[in-house]
């Protein structure tokens, strides 16, 4: 479909949308649960048997989604890079990028990747490379190990890319006080288009990580504050207010998380996030969140943003 095309379906599903039609615009898949690293938030690393989905699994949940609706697919797992499926009758395995491939095939207008970059991804068939970083140097190895940093900001700066390479940074308390510096970071960085930012949510055995409201609350004035000074922030201005706790719970509720329809590593499937299906979403910290909250509020930042992210494939890169 062309970009006129492309956006005539938004336009369309957006008015729908507003009428009570609940289709999701968005699928998340997680391939599989198999990871090279220990993350602090993360207990992925302790299954003793990963799963690891085949290409033709994928295939049935892409064309799934794709059937009810949804026209951008984002990849995760554990760590995109270790998945393989061996190809029938041959000896060639599968990729992430037949993957992508195949999303693309089958229609989907944007097809996304989230990797720690710990591996090289040089030549990625993604429409963005979305990197998880938690800060710079220390910040980062503090949360996912020590040479973690070093070995992303390699892999980053060998990406020769044609397409946006975003990195994307989840605020607790052990890292917060890194989130100026990595701010400066990014600001000049040519290898890195934009950061975005979400904030810790208190899964089960990681509540320690949780932000202080009052803090988090602070931390999001800083950040409007940088985006309004031309730094390279993601967030709308007005999603990240909508992130904002007040007696106790997010401004933002869950009842327009549906935009965003999951499927896990086990086949499982929920029409909202893992925090939902967790029921921690007064202390929600996906600023998805926020940024749905905003754009059914109306809210003329969030629109165009959205509409400029999927119209960034045609846009140059930032050097």
């Amino acid at each position: 479909m062309n970009k006129l095309g492309q956006l005539a379906y938004l336009g369309q599903w957006y008015v729908r949308a507003l009428l009570g039609r609940r289709a999701p615009l968005q699928s998340v898949i997680f391939i599989l649960d198999k990871c090279n690293l220990r993350c602090r938030h993360c207990s992925v690393y302790e299954l003793e048997h990963p799963r690891v989905k085949t290409f033709q699994a994928i295939r049935e949940e892409l064309e799934d989604c794709y059937r009810a609706g949804s026209r951008f697919v984002d990849f995760e797992g554990g760590e995109l890079y270790l998945w393989k499926d061996r190809k029938e009758g041959s000896d060639a395995f599968y990729t992430i990028d037949d993957v992508l491939d195949l999303a693309h095939e089958i229609g989907f207008f944007s097809a996304t990747i989230t990797t720690n970059a710990q591996l090289p991804f040089n030549g990625s068939h993604a429409d963005t490379v979305f990197v998880s970083m938690d800060g710079v140097g220390k910040w980062h190895d503090d949360i996912r190990g020590e040479g973690t940093f070093a070995r992303l900001e390699k892999h980053i700066h060998a990406f020769h890319r044609e397409k946006p390479l975003c990195v994307n940074m989840v605020v607790n308390n052990r890292n917060m006080s890194g989130v100026d510096e990595t701010l400066e970071y990014v600001l000049h960085n040519p290898d890195i288009d934009h950061i975005a930012f979400n904030f810790h949510t208190p899964f089960r055995e990681t509540e320690s990580l949780y932000l202080d409201p009052e803090e988090r609350n602070n931390l999001i004035d800083r950040l409007m504050d940088y985006k309004r000074r031309g730094y390279p922030i993601m967030n709308t201005t007005d999603g990240l207010k909508a992130m904002k706790v007040q007696n106790g719970k997010v401004l933002c509720t869950d009842k327009y998380c549906w935009v965003t329809n999951f499927i896990f590593s086990d086949g499982s499937r929920s029409p909202k996030c893992m925090g939902f299906t967790h029921g921690v979403c007064d202390r929600c910290g996906f600023t998805m969140g926020g940024e749905m909250y905003s754009l059914f509020h109306l809210s003329p930042e969030t629109i165009l943003a959205g509409l400029q992210l999927r119209k960034s494939n045609d846009k140059k890169v930032k050097r």
